[in-house]
């Protein structure tokens, strides 16, 4: 059984991750609605996107939001309705967490480069 201690910051930081994922969609969609709108293409967008520092650090702060929500989430998936044990759904979830970051920051690391 986890400690109440334990569950109260998992609590914590799904819901601060939420708040900074929600803002990160916000801003992502009005970025696709504002590059379709202005007609631009892909290699227009990967254009400006080639050495972009503020984007390279929005797309960084939005990887770091989905590594710590959805393994959260998932986790308590994993205990409260398939009824995993403790230990077996933390080590699930530190591994999706640990894939969402590779594969994350590979995009991010290719937008930017």
């Amino acid at each position: 059984m986890i400690n109440v201690v334990t569950q109260a910051k998992l609590w914590y930081w799904q819901r601060l991750s939420a708040m900074v994922l929600a803002l990160c969609v916000v801003s992502h969609l009005a970025m696709i609605v504002y590059a379709s709108r202005g007609g631009l293409t892909a290699a227009e967008i990967l254009a400006r996107t080639r050495g972009n520092a503020p984007f390279a650090a929005f797309y960084s702060v939005f990887v770091a939001a989905c590594a710590i929500h959805v393994p959260i989430g998932l986790k308590s998936i994993a205990v409260e309705w398939l009824r995993w044990r403790e230990r077996s759904a933390s080590i699930a979830a530190a591994i999706i967490a640990l894939a969402l970051l590779v594969m994350g920051f590979r995009a991010v690391y290719a937008i930017f480069v």
